[in-house]
Formats: C-alpha cells, structure tokens, sequence
C-alpha cells in the first residue's frame, strides 16, 4: 500500500536482459565475501543457467534498489513490465525462464481514485496462458505487494495463498472487510519450523510494511512469522486511503489476522513462495530479506523441477 499514485499503469513496455553481478557469501559471523563476476548489458539468454523473469507495475517502487537487490542474487535475469508482461505470458515465451518472480499489482485502474479505483478484469487469453504455464510447472516467487493484484480474478488469490483487498469483498464466499497496511513497523521475523528458504537464517529484525490480510491458511505452508500484533487497531484502512485519508482507520473494523509473512505452496505443477517483505530501500538492502529471497528462487526451481 503506497500514498503514491499509480498514473502510469497500463501505458508502458520495457524488457531488460541483464546480469549485472553474480555475488556469492561465505558467512562467517558478519563477514561476507562480494565477488564480481560479470558487467552488464547482455541481451541472450545462457540457457545453461537457471534464468529468472521480474514483472513490475501497478504500484510504484524505487528501481535503482530494488534491481540491486535482484543482483544480489546471482541469477541472471530479465525484467517485463504491465501490460506486454501479460502478453508475453499468454504467448508462452516464459518457459525459456525457471522461475517468475512478482513485484507487480496488476488489474487495479487507480486514476479513479478518490473516492475508488477500478479493478480490471485479465484478458481470457492471459488467463488460459498463466493457468497453462503453472500446469506445465514453473516456479513463482510473489513479493510484498504481489498480493493484491488481480482483485477481480478469485483464482489468483488461490496461487499466490491470499488476498489483499483495496476494497471490501467477497474471499472464498464470504463477505471481508477491506485489508489494513501499516508502513516501517520495526518487528522480528520468527521462524516456523525448518525449511530450506530459511536454512542459515536466525531470528531476525526488520522495519517494513506489514499488511493485516485474508490468507489461506488451510492451503500454505507457513515458513516465517511477525511478532506484531495483527488487531484492526494497529493498521490503516486500505479503502480510506483511497478515498483520500491516507493513515486512518475510522469507523473501519477487520478482524484479527495471521501473523505470517512468508509462506510456500504447490499449485498445479508449480511451486510458489510469498514473502511479505519489500515495501522500499530499507527492506531492500535487509541481508536476511536478500537471503531469503535467493533460496526461495533457489526452492521454487528445484521443487518444480
């Protein structure tokens, strides 16, 4: 959830074909090794490497951060934003990719807004190429406000293991009040068991966005959780601040929510990871987020096989 506007969605194509630098860690206490391996600017794809696909837009972001972070992960990689994003996954052309990774919140018009965006529905032929794609198996890594996107396609909400609503709804047949964010929570991030996208990370602490949301917690495997808590009274409502009161709460109610933030799940043949970190900088450059978002690219692949 962001106080910024969402102009510029739906009017722009840019792709990317890049691999800046590839960095490797040997951790020892706080020390880490950086290592460079290539520069810039290649335009084909290694097909001997595990390639990964970014989609953006439909919610704005600081790019020159949050690229650096991708770098970080030493995948080569190439970025798609909304609309062509949608083209190029109807075409079929991401299975040339291992895993997606979401930073987008597509299907939400928000030049309508105040007093309401407009939710977009996705197009039959995005739709039947997605729904494909998951069936033949890819591995899908939706980050922070991924969420939200596609209010109008309740399937959606289904792959990705939750919803955040800009406005109330229907989830799952039954009527939910609209979903709470609340910016640069400093809280502790607390492992569920062990998993592999958490493997050599401690309890840890990080200032982010949190969201009080519907997530399926019958259909996710819970890997990480927030030690706030998740009550109406300590969030904002989504809705009023589209109407144009940005941090209120006013006459808004929600009932209590899940306290976890990072979760994995199977659908179809594809594997899927959602973590709840990534609302700017200052989670960007957090080495545990970076960490955890490498191994979860490194686990949606492998799992997918």
């Amino acid at each position: 959830m962001s106080s910024k506007n969402n102009n510029q969605f739906f009017n722009h194509l840019s792709i990317d074909h890049k691999k800046n630098l590839i960095f490797y860690n040997v951790m020892d206490g706080e020390e880490k090794n950086t290592v460079e391996v290539e520069m810039q600017n290649r335009t084909f794809l290694d097909q001997q490497k595990d390639n990964i696909i970014v989609i953006t837009r439909g919610h704005p972001f600081e790019r020159d951060p949050f690229f650096e972070m991708i770098d970080s992960t030493g995948y080569p990689w190439s970025h798609i934003e909304h609309p062509a994003a949608q083209e190029y996954i109807s075409s079929g052309s991401v299975k040339n990719y291992k895993a997606i990774v979401f930073y987008d919140m597509p299907g939400i018009n928000f030049e309508t807004a105040p007093p309401k965006p407009t939710f977009i529905d996705p197009s039959k032929e995005f739709k039947e190429g997605f729904l494909s794609l998951l069936k033949k198996g890819i591995g899908c890594v939706f980050i922070h406000h991924a969420i939200a996107g596609w209010p109008n396609w309740e399937e959606y909400g289904n792959i990705i293991g939750g919803r955040f609503l800009y406005q109330e709804g229907n989830v799952r047949g039954v009527k939910k009040s609209d979903s709470g964010y609340r910016h640069d929570i400093k809280y502790k991030v607390i492992k569920d068991g062990k998993h592999p996208i958490t493997e050599g990370i401690e309890d840890f602490e990080i200032t982010d966005e949190l969201y009080l949301a519907e997530f399926f917690e019958d259909d996710i495997n819970p890997i990480l959780r927030s030690n706030y808590e998740f009550i109406d009274k300590n969030f904002y409502s989504a809705a009023r601040a589209l109407e144009g009161e940005m941090f209120s709460n006013r006459d808004w109610s929600h009932q209590e929510g899940s306290n976890i933030v990072g979760w994995t799940k199977k659908y179809e043949n594809s594997s899927i990871a959602y973590l709840q970190f990534g609302d700017g900088p200052s989670s960007y450059k957090n080495e545990n987020f970076r960490k955890l978002i490498k191994q979860s690219i490194n686990w949606v692949i492998k799992e997918t096989g």
